[in-house]
């Protein structure tokens, strides 16, 4: 059964002339008595008299009128419901971030964005622990964008002929501590929070070949895989571990309470190394963690809406920190 049928039927009771309803219906009288004549077939009753003139409806098709008219009313208010729920949904994207980016960036960037696209919708899903599982989310179609660091310690396992970057900024990690640290921490181990324009806690861990408390970020991290590269790299240095968390806010709270030495996001702590309740960990640079920022996205996406943002985000890049976005070549 055709919505049109029911569609000439109405029509052709209002006009009682199957000439006028298939004018009126914009169709060969021949083509609208056949489109009647299937609705009554598919019905199993005869709708019109055709032994009269003007054309009258039979019980059976008096009866069956106001049921044809609800059903019309009904299909077209489903109709304009669902457009107008779906018109919102094409300008609403989904990003997947690493947790860090959620708190230093994102709000920025994307006041910066929305004020060239003030009708877009953006949703955020939920970190899901690590780099891999926010990756497998844009590879699966869960989310439109995916904002994360990059290095060229950690590879994002992603196709460049399937998907495209920009390079939105970058951020330095530092190697931080708090003043002095927690009694029961430094307690017999011959370690104190750093002096000022003294050694830091990382040096004299160092010097001294004595193990500094360390807050971890774990291995399914981002930094945590940066910096196990980075410690094989350089100097090793005996750690040891006090807490492990995978989100640097959390770690920075027990960072600023003395439990150790934590690498943390320099813009997630400048207030905290303006006011002193965080201090550098060492006076080497070469521990500093540099890293960039990058948006991905599929290129074989079907929004419209993804690539006016990728548009702005050329332009607008990381507002606090870069004034311009940078591609992979490919966008």
């Amino acid at each position: 059964m055709e919505l049109k049928w029911l569609e000439d039927f109405v029509m052709l009771a209002n006009t009682a002339s199957f000439s006028r309803a298939a004018q009126a219906r914009n169709v060969t009288q021949s083509a609208f008595s056949r489109r009647i004549k299937q609705l009554e077939n598919w019905l199993g009753v005869t709708l019109i008299s055709r032994a009269s003139l003007p054309a009258a409806l039979t019980p059976e098709g008096r009866a069956f009128l106001p049921v044809a008219q609800e059903t019309i009313r009904t299909f077209h208010s489903v109709r304009a419901t669902l457009a107008a729920s779906a018109a919102p949904r094409e300008r609403q994207l989904t990003f997947a971030a690493l947790h860090t980016l959620t708190v230093t960036m994102l709000p920025d960037w994307l006041t910066s964005v929305k004020a060239a696209l003030p009708d877009l919708v953006t949703t955020l899903l939920p970190d899901r622990g690590g780099i891999e599982a926010n990756v497998d989310a844009l590879l699966s179609g869960d989310v439109d964008l995916f904002l994360t660091y990059a290095h060229p310690l950690v590879p994002v396992l992603l196709d460049p002929e399937q998907f495209d970057w920009l390079h939105l900024g970058e951020e330095t990690v530092l190697p931080v501590t708090a003043p002095r640290l927690l009694p029961s921490v430094a307690q017999g181990r011959g370690l104190c929070g750093p002096e000022p324009g003294g050694l830091g806690l990382l040096d004299a861990a160092i010097e001294q070949g004595t193990a500094v408390p360390y807050l971890d970020y774990g291995l399914a991290s981002f930094f945590g895989t940066a910096l196990q590269q980075i410690f094989f790299e350089k100097k090793p240095f005996q750690r040891r571990n006090m807490h492990q968390n995978t989100i640097s806010a959390e770690l920075r709270i027990f960072a600023l309470k003395g439990w150790g030495l934590c690498w943390l996001p320099e813009s997630l702590i400048r207030e905290d190394l303006e006011q002193g309740t965080l201090v550098r960990a060492s006076a080497d640079p070469g521990w500093d963690l540099k890293t960039e920022i990058r948006l991905y996205r599929s290129r074989n996406h079907e929004k419209r809406v993804i690539d006016e943002l990728w548009s702005v985000a050329k332009k607008v890049g990381n507002p606090a920190r870069s004034p311009a976005a940078h591609t992979n070549g490919r966008a």
